[in-house]
């Protein structure tokens, strides 16, 4: 089964991290989410509207080697506390030197320029971080996908980098099973 891990800190966008999570777990994958806060889990981490989720573990208890992919949702105030978190630095590096996935949507590619993983590569964002990401060749495609590595836009564009992210995991008839069950035209 493979395995995917979404660090979640406050300010998180929640359009973005709850579709991940909910498509990839109906395609069978194992989604641990992580909290990127002191006292996380049991404390719920509050997304940027104020909807509420509890992390199944503590950012702290992931060993990169574990998951096969990792998900960063955007929320710029959740993006900024995933760019100085010492366990999320830790991590990033771990996925690429192991030749994991690494995928982020909306502000969250910046956490990816903060760790110096973006030069030369094909990326995009949300239009407002664009130019936090100087060094990066970028692309305005909805879902842009770089070797391994998977970048995506906006809350407007959350299904359809989940079941890309579907499709790279599992396959191209799982991904269609999926969007066909949740009646998605992506």
């Amino acid at each position: 089964m493979k395995r995917v891990v979404v660090p979640l800190a406050h300010g998180f966008e929640e359009v973005e991290a709850v579709t991940v999570v909910d498509i990839l777990r109906r395609a069978g994958i194992s989604v641990t989410v992580a909290g990127v806060e002191p006292g996380s889990p049991p404390g719920a981490i509050e997304g940027r509207t104020g909807i509420k989720l509890v992390p199944d573990v503590a950012i702290d208890e992931v060993k990169g080697p574990d998951f096969d992919m990792i998900v960063l949702s955007g929320g710029l105030r959740g993006t900024q506390t995933l760019q100085k978190d010492a366990c999320v630095a830790r991590l990033l590096p771990l996925f690429q030197a192991e030749e994991r996935y690494i995928a982020a949507i909306c502000a969250a590619p910046t956490v990816l320029a903060t760790h110096g993983m973006i030069a030369g590569r094909r990326l995009t964002s949300h239009p407002s971080v664009r130019e936090q990401l100087s060094g990066a060749v970028y692309d305005e495609g909805r879902v842009v996908v770089d070797g391994r590595l998977v970048t995506s836009r906006s809350p407007g564009t959350a299904m359809e980098f989940a079941m890309a992210l579907v499709e790279i995991l599992v396959g191209r008839q799982k991904m269609e099973e999926v969007k066909q069950e949740v009646l998605a035209k992506v």
